[in-house]
């Protein structure tokens, strides 16, 4: 599986619940979030086009920040 990095818009808890749903949702994904620094990072056979429109149903603005090494 590859790691991508998002940049997700999230300002409190209610905003990476809704990641959460959106992602469950879609499954085959595990993920992190990281609140204070508004990323996510997603482990998942989804391509990158996928999850980032999966993210971009939250309504919060979204980009995909790149790979990230599974070092």
């Amino acid at each position: 599986f590859q790691k991508h990095e998002f940049f997700v818009d999230m300002t409190c808890e209610g905003c990476s619940n809704a990641v959460t749903r959106v992602l469950h949702r879609l499954g085959g994904v595990q993920f992190d979030i990281d609140l204070p620094n508004k990323k996510v990072c997603i482990d998942s056979e989804h391509n990158v086009h996928t999850l980032l429109e999966t993210l971009k149903k939250t309504g919060k603005n979204t980009s995909y920040l790149g790979e990230k090494s599974t070092q």
